[in-house]
């Protein structure tokens, strides 16, 4: 077989091509029982194998700029190489953040009280905050307490108005709602705040704590996300509170690895991803270990069988999605608007393998969920509700929220689609009753967790779902139809301003 050529630049050059785009079509069918049987369940188990060993050789982590990282790359990037692919490595610098220590976050005066770091009912601190220990009251800013009963009412802090009168030194208590974490807190720095507290909004599902970003660094006082009860005790009026960051945020450097088919049209091309990093806590076997491993055997077995794919299949495994999708954003923004008009679609798997698993399918049409995606995803997912309707499995739809690497593609107007089995999301009786597990638990225990390790696992959901994967891969690398849509860049910003996530982390 060929050998592939690999490539290491800064920036992806991709081909120009001038066909017309299309309008979305169902995707023509296509047997693809011979590559779903040689995409065997062995044949994954040995890739995330081999990146439990990349982590076992370097801390115990495969975080985006670690030695356990850059070893999971080399190891994607030798087999594609190997099996005729061109490979390209692309590099991108992205924002890191860490904390050194617990934050702490209390109440001084009038009633002593520590709240809880991480506890459900306490605080957690906001990625990229700034580092300090400040004590100083707490001071409520345009708070609508008790909360309407429509979530993202509030518009506490999102305008420099709301805080005509606040008291510069002072901790400023502000309320989850219709703008990002980073408007608020940077309103509130600009009003002299010396901390700042935002705390959910009140609603039914909107009142524990929360793990939220800034978006980025540049943030120079601490930055805390809490409960709708803490963020109500702290604006009571007359308390001082106490809160203590203190972490560290530099500009590392990470790499996606691309990986294109010789063949196929240039002007449909299948982009099918997974994120190839872990959090800093552990090896991430199965986030996201299991998508990786499963597109990378897909690849191979595509390249044994020698498949030549009418539309070109471009694999990608993205580096720094804990980090906020940050590989896949970089591609994305990196594409001209023919590139852009070039992908057909993209296809995301992101958690394949929960031990507590629910077969999720993204839910293309928003039939189900607030958000439908750009033209064309509703193809995507039919084909997969397809599948596993024939196969008599069960499954249920989820959101583009945007936790996974689809959202720099939607956002963008790409269709896109995929698989999901379950992160820290507690599983229902009515789950329970459909797909076995333990109703009342996490879909995977393990999530961000050094316990996310290769015995992390569901071997019967990552063996269903990986033939899911393959299925729809050859389904929309053959199809004679085209899928992309018609949005043509037009209104984008609704499937932007709709996600509630960057990652793993919310941003409102």
């Amino acid at each position: 077989m060929l050998k592939g050529k690999l490539k290491s630049v800064s920036q992806l050059t991709f081909l120009i091509a001038t066909t017309a785009s299309f309008t979305a079509q169902s995707a023509v069918s296509t047997d693809t029982y011979i590559l779903r049987e040689a995409v065997t369940l062995e044949g994954v188990r040995s890739h995330q194998a081999a990146f439990q060993a990349a982590a076992d050789a370097n801390g115990g982590t495969r975080e985006a700029s670690s030695p356990g990282y850059q070893a999971s790359v080399a190891y994607v990037a030798g087999k594609m190489q190997a099996a005729g692919y061109e490979v390209t490595i692309q590099h991108f610098d992205y924002p890191f953040f860490e904390e050194n220590i617990a934050a702490i976050l209390e109440q001084i005066t009038p009633t002593p009280t520590v709240y809880e770091y991480f506890g459900t009912d306490g605080f957690a601190t906001m990625t990229y905050s700034g580092s300090g220990d400040v004590t100083a009251t707490a001071e409520g800013v345009d708070l609508l307490l008790p909360p309407p009963a429509d979530a993202n009412s509030s518009t506490s802090g999102c305008e420099a108005a709301d805080f005509a009168g606040f008291t510069a030194g002072n901790i400023a208590v502000v309320q989850r709602g219709s703008c990002s974490f980073a408007i608020k807190a940077q309103n509130a720095l600009d009003a002299g705040a010396s901390g700042v507290v935002i705390f959910n909004e009140g609603q039914p599902g909107r009142t524990e704590n929360f793990l939220g970003t800034l978006g980025g660094p540049g943030f120079n006082v601490p930055v805390v996300g809490a409960s709708y009860a803490v963020g109500a005790e702290l604006a009571a009026g007359g308390v001082v509170a106490r809160v203590l960051v203190d972490a560290s945020s530099e500009i590392r450097t990470s790499a996606n690895v691309i990986a294109d088919s010789t063949a196929g049209r240039d002007d449909r091309i299948v982009v099918v991803g997974a994120h190839l990093d872990s959090v800093s806590e552990g090896p991430g076997i199965q986030d996201n270990g299991s998508g990786s491993a499963a597109i990378l055997e897909t690849a191979l077995q595509m390249a044994t069988q020698q498949i030549s794919p009418r539309n070109k299949v471009r694999f990608a495994w993205w580096g720094a999605e804990e980090a906020g999708l940050l590989g896949a954003e970089h591609y994305v923004a990196n594409l001209s608007a023919r590139d852009i008009k070039n992908i057909a679609l993209n296809l995301n798997f992101d958690m394949i393998g929960s031990p507590n698993f629910v077969r999720f399918v993204y839910d293309g049409d928003g039939s189900d969920t607030p958000l439908a995606g750009p033209n064309g995803s509703q193809t995507i997912e039919q084909v997969f509700l397809d599948y596993f309707e024939e196969m008599s499995l069960p499954v249920e739809p989820t959101a583009f929220d945007g936790r996974s690497d689809y959202g720099p593609f939607i956002a963008v107007g790409i269709p896109a689609g995929g698989l999901f089995t379950g992160a820290e999301g507690i599983k229902t009786p009515d789950e329970a009753a459909l797909y076995g597990g333990t109703a009342g638990e996490q879909y995977d225990p393990c999530y961000h967790l050094a316990c996310d390790t290769y015995d992390n696992i569901s071997l019967d959901a990552l063996d269903q779902m990986s033939d899911a994967l393959a299925h729809a891969v050859m389904t929309f690398a053959m199809t004679t139809s085209a899928v992309n849509g018609t949005d043509s860049g037009q209104g984008l910003g609704k499937f932007k301003d709709g996600m509630e996530y960057q990652g793993a982390k919310l941003v409102k």
